[in-house]
């Protein structure tokens, strides 16, 4: 067997965060924990001896009480530290009290913009929102909606209101009127927060028309706060065409910097609502509690990813999708969060790396498709970077193919923790994650997170033993605490328990088609939904995607199943569709190529029948594309909400095309 891309040195295992915090746990249990895989065991079987220990290694700032879970066996309906209290902005804001001077956040804006925010400067402007939100009888358990970038404004707006319990929820920029509408509509807010414009590839985009719109709209919305990003760009515009408007300056002017009076609130109090994709109908409402998130996030930044005091931790993320609540999380550990807004594929792609060598960044965020895209245009970062602050690398969104994994080996680093992590919106959090301390394998997440009961069921419900190859549903079995607390404006829980619990009773399933490695990892094939069955035999798109894309003439690709023969129900065809590099056209030499390589990697099951050219390929506004939206246009299927993605007008390609009617 072909041994791993990469280990860690016996220094790295041994300074590790995850092995301080294992000799911890041995020590106050008195049990063994020889390696990983006991610790996760452990981790599961006394969920209320874990969390406890997550608690007080990470220093949570806050009141834990005397009970870590109630109803362990009722799922959904468990509840951890129902007794507790804490503040989740405290927790971020206060956690280097004597580095007043140190960065907080370093951002840049393209190349259009930069600022640098020391932790006294958040603390001070962080005041200042809370006391202008008071002013504005903000009170917990109101929501604070934004439109907005990923800049350090809309960080410390989140932080203002949170101080004072409210509940944030966030689009990014480039979402359409309708699109805001059916998330922020439904939450009925009382603030929007937003910005005069944003930049893109290198130009401005002004908001003022969008926002006027939107805010007309949102008849509960009392307030209207324009964060000035374009500035002399564009200028801000007349705020007076939008309801409610008031500049940034403002907003905060009748208030000065001062002490922050944190309001203490219950463990499961709602600190986000964020959205399901919204492309089979209107988006459902995901309410997380700050206690939840704060824990999971303080578990997966400091043992999985090794975030200690003083790292610096960047994540390509909008504010669209929950990376940015994963990435924000980072302050809690201690770490300088840097951030940035805009294409990443500014200069040529070298930004990201700009930024990386120039802000001395310990921790790489991003997505697969973001590395497959640096794979295709040859991108070599370790010819003219040092990165030698950088140690770990994060990739998720869809799943990163072997070939990225060599990828970033070759040609980031070589001594370098490469960790694939796989969850979601839903729980905010990972089931699938990375480990410092362990090998990383081609092409496989290295390991289940620490307590969250993971397995992968057939069919029937019966688990399915690790390393036999084969796949089936990815679930977690027992409580966690990072599950929801609900959905807004679903009072019986019934879309929540359809959601997530119909599948398999008391267990939760994921809809993540999967298998457990020999080493202990996972390998995600797709999402479920989209899983291919051509013949009765279940195929995830993944596999197919990992193959094509090794081809240097196709840029992305899309595949679906379509029923066939045309208007019965029973068997299935694979259909690819690729986008190709410019100025090329899909040819039969073309074509068979493209099977031949699915066919010699694969098995002949997943050879598609039809490949199709197409220019554009339709995805979310958080960049995963849409197989089913696709899999409706092509039978002829409405696609319930359109606005959910980021290229609506994708979708006119795969409608009545000629090549899939024989």
């Amino acid at each position: 067997m072909v041994g791993p891309l990469w280990t860690p040195s016996p220094q790295r295992i041994a300074d590790a965060n995850i092995t301080a915090f294992t000799r911890r746990v041995e020590a106050r249990h008195r049990v063994s924990l020889p390696d990983y895989d006991a610790l996760w065991r452990w981790s599961i079987d006394r969920p209320d001896a874990f969390w406890r220990e997550v608690w007080e290694d990470a220093g949570v700032i806050g009141t834990p009480g005397a009970r870590v879970l109630v109803d362990a066996d009722r799922m959904p309906g468990a509840r951890f530290f129902p007794d507790a209290t804490l503040n989740f902005a405290r927790n971020l804001i206060e956690r280097r009290p004597d580095d007043d001077a140190g960065d907080a956040l370093v951002f840049r804006g393209e190349d259009k913009a930069r600022a640098r925010v020391s932790h006294a400067e958040l603390r001070a402007t962080v005041s200042r929102v809370a006391r202008a939100f008071d002013a504005m009888g903000v009170r917990a358990g109101d929501r604070v909606a934004a439109i907005v970038p990923n800049m350090p404004e809309t960080l410390m707006t989140m932080l203002g209101g949170a101080a004072r319990g409210a509940i944030w929820s966030s689009c990014s920029p480039d979402f359409g009127v309708q699109g805001v509408l059916d998330r922020f509509g439904q939450i009925e807010p009382k603030v929007l927060v937003t910005v005069d414009g944003y930049w893109y590839n290198g130009k401005a985009i002004p908001m003022g028309d969008k926002v006027a719109e939107i805010a007309a709209k949102l008849p509960t919305v009392e307030r209207v706060v324009v964060i000035p990003y374009l500035g002399g760009a564009a200028g801000p515009g007349d705020l007076s065409r939008i309801r409610g408007a008031v500049s940034w300056d403002a907003f905060l002017a009748p208030h000065a910097a001062g002490p922050i009076d944190y309001v203490e609130l219950p463990f499961a109090h709602p600190l986000y609502i964020l959205y399901s994709s919204g492309t089979t109908g209107v988006p459902k409402c995901i309410v997380h509690g700050a206690g939840g998130t704060l824990l999971q996030h303080l578990k997966e930044h400091r043992l999985h990813g090794d975030v200690k005091r003083g790292d610096r931790l960047f994540y390509y993320t909008t504010c669209g999708w929950m990376m940015w609540n994963w990435l924000v999380s980072g302050l809690a550990a201690g770490a300088t969060l840097l951030l940035y807004d805009g294409s990443p594929f500014v200069r040529a792609g070298r930004v990201l790396w700009d930024y990386a060598d120039e802000e001395r960044m310990t921790h790489f965020g991003t997505s697969a498709k973001y590395i497959d895209a640096l794979k295709k245009i040859a991108l070599v970062p370790r010819k003219d970077y040092t990165l030698a602050t950088l140690s770990t690398m994060f990739s998720t969104g869809s799943p990163l193919a072997p070939e990225s994994f060599d990828y970033v080996y070759q040609c980031v680093k070589d001594d370098l923790a490469l960790a694939s992590i796989s969850g979601g919106t839903d729980i905010v959090a990972c089931f699938g994650i990375g480990n410092p301390t362990m090998p990383v394998w081609r092409g496989e997440i290295q390991c289940r997170a620490l307590g969250m009961a993971v397995d992968v069921y057939d069919e029937d419900g019966s688990p399915i033993p690790p390393g036999k190859g084969e796949r089936g549903e990815l679930v977690c079995t027992r409580p966690f605490p990072s599950m929801p607390v609900g959905f807004w404006n679903d009072p019986d829980d019934a879309k929540y328990r359809a959601a997530y619990f119909e599948r398999f009773p008391g267990v939760w399933c994921h809809g993540d088609y999967t298998e457990i490695t020999a080493h202990g990892g996972l390998v995600i094939h797709g999402r479920s939904d989209a899983t291919l069955n051509p013949g009765g035999v279940r195929i995830g798109t993944a596999e197919i995607y990992r193959q094509v894309e090794q081809l240097d003439e196709v840029v992305e690709s899309l595949v679906i199943g379509q029923d066939w023969p045309p208007g019965e129900v029973g068997d299935v065809r694979v259909v690819l569709f690729v986008k190709l590099r410019d100025g090329l056209a899909l040819d039969a030499a073309l074509v068979d190529r493209i099977q031949k390589h699915i066919r010699a990697n694969t098995t002949p099951r997943h050879v598609p029948a039809k490949v199709v050219q197409v220019t554009d390929i339709p995805r979310t506004k958080s960049n995963k594309i849409v197989e089913l939206a696709v899999r409706n246009v092509v039978h002829g299927r409405p696609v319930k909400n359109v606005d959910a993605l980021a290229n609506p007008e994708a979708l006119e390609q795969f409608r009545d095309r000629v090549e899939l009617k024989s």
